[in-house]
């Protein structure tokens, strides 16, 4: 069935959620009558290159809820993107209204602070099966750690991608996904010497279960998300694949991420910006225009600069 098809077929009244819009925000126009892995990789790509990983609306005095229908209206309506309480939620809606087996996953991000996994299932993913093979979707990881196609749930096997080689490990009780990067290349003098720019490593991303997980298992971290010690609630962060690499608003740092496999680096061109700049900056880099104003950083620009500057480039890259 094209999307045009579904679309004279649909039944849903307005301001119901439903396949045809989902596909025309992220430029899907193809048939799925095949649940195959080629559309599937197909519809994944297409999501990370249309829809942000960004966490704007509580630095615009906005809520984020676990909720499906608004994580819809707010990421295929209005427009914008979201974290994975909304992306990999709606993305395991979408997934299950085409009619793919799929099933939702909680999964333990990699703290570097603690040197270990976070204590609880902060990050929402998604399980498929085709043809008795499981693969893992992740849309909204964001950055150069998002992943642009499905992989395999297979221990041990290297699956390049654009960002690097990732691979799955079966350890027992849980499986771990990790990621090994190429050697950055740092256009501006002012971040080239940074002490937190490692190089050519491989970094643990996050951990997870095949126990099936349902909406009610991430309120409590979605609130956690947002109390006042959270990173999500100090700065902002938007962030939007690219066909070349990825860009990247963090606080008061913009920067564009080029991959270049073929040299073995990412070329990274970042800079601060003012407060004027950013309401331009997320409509020409991001297709975003806000309803409230956004106070990217909660504390001074001034005063916590140079934490900003921390932050900003260990989410970046891990660094």
């Amino acid at each position: 069935m094209t999307c045009q098809q579904l679309l004279k077929a649909s039944t849903d009244c307005l301001g119901k959620m439903n396949l045809e819009e989902y596909f025309e925000r992220i430029g899907f126009h193809g048939s799925f009558d095949e649940l195959d892995l080629a559309t599937l990789k197909l519809i994944h790509k297409q999501h990370v290159m249309s829809v942000p990983f960004e966490n704007l609306s509580i630095h615009c005095g906005e809520k984020n809820v676990m909720d499906l229908d608004a994580a819809f209206n707010k990421i295929v309506r209005r427009g914008r993107g979201g974290w994975c309480l909304d992306n990999n939620f709606l993305f395991g809606w979408v997934l299950r209204e085409m009619g793919y087996d799929t099933t939702s996953l909680g999964s333990r991000v990699f703290d570097h602070s603690l040197n270990d996994f976070g204590p609880l299932d902060s990050h929402f993913i998604n399980k498929v099966v085709i043809d008795g093979k499981a693969y893992i979707t992740d849309v909204s990881f964001g950055t150069s750690f998002q992943l642009w196609e499905p992989l395999e749930l297979v221990s041990g096997m290297d699956q390049p991608q654009a960002a690097g080689v990732f691979r799955l490990l079966d350890q027992g009780e849980m499986w771990v996904l990790e990621k090994t990067g190429r050697k950055p290349e740092v256009l501006n003098p002012e971040f080239a010497k940074s002490s937190l720019v490692k190089r050519n490593e491989t970094n643990q991303i996050y951990c997870f279960t095949l126990v099936p997980r349902e909406a009610e298992h991430f309120l409590e971290i979605n609130h956690k998300l947002q109390n006042e010690t959270s990173l999500f609630t100090n700065k902002s962060i938007c962030s939007l694949q690219a066909p070349t690499g990825f860009r990247a608003l963090i606080g008061w740092t913009y920067g564009e991420v080029t991959y270049k496999p073929d040299e073995g680096v990412d070329v990274f061109d970042i800079r601060k910006i003012m407060d004027d700049e950013i309401e331009q900056i997320l409509l020409e880099k991001f297709n975003i225009k806000l309803q409230n104003k956004l106070q990217p950083v909660k504390t001074s620009h001034t005063a916590h600069s140079e934490i900003l500057h921390i932050h900003v480039w260990k989410l970046i890259r891990n660094l």
